[in-house]
């Protein structure tokens, strides 16, 4: 399991889609993301590890916000151990004190194996992870923190770490030939700017409105018409970050009518207007 080249402050320009979703002060010096790749035996059931690594001054927090991907989580640190469904708005983690978590990001297929149910049921909360890992969750939990435990941000402790996931969460390959349908549909949404209808995912994979929803709603818990909008409001904030476009144009490049429609999705997830956003966010020319 090689990891990416640099921590996530010492990523390059353009933002990668991991980043982009982390709608990070650029202010806040609390912590480093290390993150990793799999390797290619878990390729359509994980994502991405992440490894944060904070500390956080006596009296103060450090809320992180992020526009969840349509993943399911699993996340242990020295305090809780948990299973993630999908955030349907923004997701806040606020950090205290010093700590550090292992997480996974898992692959859109991954959610229902591990979960062996709809992750509708998990939309918008979590469980602990021995809800549905059992007992190898607890083992799993046990080995991810004896090897954090001593110094959270050496690479032996990443790789340990890791590899008690893979031992983990092997027994669910291989993907299930619908999980990899999920998997080119949530791909093909996210890579492609020019997809603002759920009737042109529809036309790409050769399925009916319903059919597309109730495979979402199953793998996913949520619908087609989100995946298409999380992206949107994940460009927009990417490309208000670089301010690469005026709010006039960010709107019709992401395929609004208006500008006050566009003003208004945005506002509802982040709790911010666009302007708001971009004078806090956006990086100097």
């Amino acid at each position: 399991m090689k990891p990416d080249s640099n921590p996530v402050d010492a990523l390059p320009t353009p933002l990668d889609k991991i980043e982009r979703a982390h709608l990070r002060d650029p202010s806040d010096a609390s912590h480093i993301i290390y993150r990793y790749e799999p390797s290619a035996e878990f390729a359509g059931l994980l994502q991405r590890f992440w490894i944060p690594v904070w500390a956080v001054p006596p009296g103060q927090e450090a809320p992180q916000k992020v526009l969840q991907y349509p993943v399911c989580l699993i996340v242990v640190s020295a305090e809780y151990a948990r299973f993630y469904g999908v955030s349907s708005g923004l997701s806040t983690t606020t950090l205290t004190g010093d700590g550090w978590a292992a997480g996974v990001m898992c692959a859109p297929a991954a959610g229902f194996l591990i979960a062996k149910t709809s992750v509708a049921a998990y939309t918008d909360r979590f469980v602990d992870l021995t809800d549905v890992l059992g007992v190898h969750g607890e083992r799993l939990v046990a080995a991810v923190r004896a090897a954090m435990a001593a110094d959270p941000g050496s690479s032996e402790a990443h790789r340990v770490a890791m590899q008690a996931y893979g031992d983990a969460l092997r027994p669910f390959l291989p993907v299930d030939p619908e999980g990899e349908l999920v998997n080119r549909i949530v791909a093909f949404v996210e890579e492609s700017s020019h997809v603002t209808r759920v009737a042109q995912v529809c036309d790409k994979f050769g399925l009916s409105e319903r059919a597309l929803q109730r495979l979402v709603h199953r793998r996913l818990g949520l619908t087609p018409k989100w995946l298409i909008q999380r992206r949107r409001l994940q460009e927009a904030a990417e490309r208000l970050r670089e301010r690469s476009a005026t709010l006039t144009e960010v709107a019709g490049v992401l395929g609004y009518a208006d500008q006050p429609h566009f003003i208004r999705d945005f506002s509802k997830v982040t709790s911010m207007t666009p302007g708001e956003f971009a004078g806090l966010h956006a990086r100097p020319r």
